[in-house]
C-alpha cells in the first residue's frame, strides 16, 4: 500500500512570516532605522534576503540595553535594493502592525528618541 503524500499549501494558506532579528546598540541607529512618518511606527532592517512589498515578516528586536527582546508582527513597505542612491544600506523597511506588539514597539522606541525625532538628521529611509 502507498504512503499518502504530505499536505500541499492551498491558496487559501498564507505564508509564514519570515523571522528576523535586529540588534539596536546605539540611540544614533534607532534614530537612523525608525520610521515615524509611517502611520504605526517602523524600523529600517539591514538584509541581503529579498522580500516584497506587502510581505509579512516578524522580528525580533533588541534595543540598547535591554536584555528583553521586542516581539514586533509587521509587513514590507519599504525596499532599498543593492547599490541604492547615496550609498544607503540594502534593506527593508517594516510597518508595524496595529496590534499589541506594533504599539508597544512603537511607545518604547518614541520613548527612547524623544525630541530627536524631529532633527532632520539623515535615516536609512528618507
Amino acid at each position: 500500500m502507498a504512503e499518502p503524500e504530505p499536505a500541499k499549501p492551498t491558496a487559501n494558506m498564507p505564508p509564514r512570516p519570515s523571522v528576523l532579528s535586529l540588534n539596536i546598540s546605539s540611540k544614533s541607529a534607532l534614530y537612523a532605522a525608525y520610521m515615524p512618518v509611517l502611520r504605526n511606527g517602523g524600523i529600517f532592517i539591514p538584509t541581503s534576503r529579498r522580500y516584497s512589498i506587502g510581505d509579512e515578516v516578524f522580528m525580533l528586536l533588541s534595543l540598547m540595553d535591554d536584555p528583553a527582546k521586542l516581539p514586533i508582527a509587521g509587513t514590507v513597505v519599504w525596499i532599498t535594493p543593492v547599490g541604492a542612491q547615496n550609498n544607503k544600506v540594502q534593506g527593508i523597511g517594516v510597518h508595524f502592525k496595529n496590534d499589541e506588539s506594533g504599539i508597544d514597539a512603537r511607545r518604547r522606541i518614541e520613548g527612547i528618541l524623544g525630541g530627536v525625532l524631529q532633527s532632520g538628521r539623515p535615516t536609512h529611509t528618507v
